[in-house]
């Protein structure tokens, strides 16, 4: 039974219920819900709330563009959509010590050039944020540093101080003392990410509250904490490799799925040029079990080398290993591989790995996984001037992509001279593609494909 000023919150969907139950009334998720401190002010109103004024759409419609602020930080910019929308919130998650900290300050440094900004850590006391800040080459005319952890005091200094950019870091170190539980409860993350943001949208002042992550890589807190936010960014990365991406997963004033990349030095973070190349350097050229598929991240074209290995299983049940590419495709292409590729993978375990550090959502990248598994399984190299794009059907054709002249042209940019891309529908397999730089090969099934290995 609940305490008495408690009430139980999923954290899956943020639905909150008077007592215990073993799955969420709301979303169904299962052993969810979790006691928190009910927060003051809740419960039904005495008298009727007065009608706000409404707004005919015509009126809003006339209204002019979004006005943006850039932070001056390309990759940044182009994963937010061009820049931080006035009065916004964006939430940034990733693994601890991947370098969000860091990035942070260095957006923050590059915005307070030209406006001014506050940053505000938690974590850290004032001297190691200026020992890092010192690091980083940190500038900005108009940055304010602030170590804080009280909520109120937070609220004042940005009452006081007006910044255009408020960046908190974490989340789940600031605590509202009106609920009188520890900071980073569910409860405290709820309440302090929406005083933030509606302190934010008051002020007109773009906020980036950083997050953490849980040990699956989810966000901690309530699912609810996303909802509160206008665009939610994942850092990603090997902490033992240089690289870094910045994920957009929601944006309501862009696109998501937009890729900005990063290389960690011992300055900070530096935006990664050319990141194609930079992924396919010291590729294994002529090696079995290696292909380059040419993926799409949002508006981004990579080329990427995706690199399989298979082995005769010592276990009943033959193992899918899979690093960077989403492990049901990986299972699925093997499946499609066995049952219209000819290849015998029952008894195999399958490892299949996309090289740099990235992960890859992109249904495009099948066909490369499929010639990668299959070089791998017959131990004959793929072509190395060759790259692959195309999504693999149940049925073993090869269905369209979008963006695949795009994808043809990167290629041909990075000095491959052959590309294998589904047939478009309704016509036949044909070779062509002079206007792109490179032979474009259309192909309608996995068995046609196939057969170029080695040619």
């Amino acid at each position: 039974m609940a305490q008495k000023g408690e009430e139980q919150v999923c954290v899956e969907c943020g639905a909150a219920t008077p007592r215990w139950m073993g799955r969420c009334p709301a979303c169904g998720a299962w052993g969810s819900l979790r006691a928190v401190a009910r927060v003051a002010g809740r419960g039904a109103r005495e008298e009727p709330g007065v009608a706000p004024p409404t707004v005919p759409a015509g009126d809003l419609l006339a209204t002019p563009p979004v006005e943006r602020l850039p932070s001056g930080i390309g990759e940044w910019d182009r994963v937010l959509g061009g820049g931080f929308v006035a009065g916004s919130a964006v939430l940034v998650g990733g693994e601890p010590g991947i370098g969000k900290s860091t990035l942070l300050l260095q957006v923050a440094d590059r915005v307070a050039a030209g406006v001014s900004a506050l940053y505000v850590t938690g974590e850290e006391s004032l001297e190691q944020l200026a020992r890092r800040a010192r690091r980083v080459g940190v500038s900005g005319p108009h940055l304010r540093l602030l170590a804080e952890t009280d909520l109120e005091r937070l609220a004042a200094a940005v009452r006081r101080d007006r910044p255009r950019l408020l960046v908190v870091d974490s989340v789940q170190t600031v605590r509202d003392g009106r609920l009188g539980t520890p900071a980073g409860t569910i409860a405290q993350v709820r309440c302090v990410a929406g005083e933030l943001v509606e302190l934010g949208r008051s002020a007109n002042t773009t906020t980036l509250l950083v997050g953490h992550v849980t040990k699956d890589g989810a966000l901690a807190g309530p699912k609810t904490l996303e909802h509160l936010v206008d665009t939610v960014l994942s850092f990603e990365g090997d902490d033992r490799g240089a690289q870094r991406v910045v994920r957009c997963t929601k944006n309501r004033f862009g696109a998501v799925d937009e890729l900005g990349v990063f290389e960690m030095t011992g300055h900070g973070l530096v935006e990664a040029r050319d990141v194609s190349a930079r992924l396919l350097a010291g590729r294994a050229r002529g090696a079995a079990g290696s292909a380059v598929a040419a993926v799409r991240e949002g508006r981004r074209t990579l080329l990427v080398e995706l690199q399989a290995l298979t082995v005769g299983s010592a276990t009943v049940v033959p193992r899918r290993t899979v690093v960077g590419l989403e492990p049901g495709r990986a299972a699925l292409v093997a499946a499609v591989l066995e049952r219209w590729g000819g290849l015998a993978l029952a008894g195999t375990d399958v490892f299949v790995a996309a090289v740099g550090g990235v992960r890859i959502g992109d249904p495009g990248a099948d066909l490369g996984a499929a010639i990668a598994i299959a070089s791998a399984h017959a131990g004959r190299a793929a072509p190395a001037d060759t790259a692959w794009v195309g999504e693999l059907g149940l049925c073993g054709d090869l269905r369209a992509v979008p963006a695949l002249e795009a994808r043809a042209v990167e290629a041909a940019r990075l000095g491959f001279s052959r590309c294998v891309v589904p047939a478009e529908p309704g016509t036949s397999p044909a070779r062509g593609g002079a206007d792109v730089g490179l032979e474009l090969v259309r192909l309608s099934r996995l068995g046609e494909a196939l057969a170029l290995l080695g040619s």
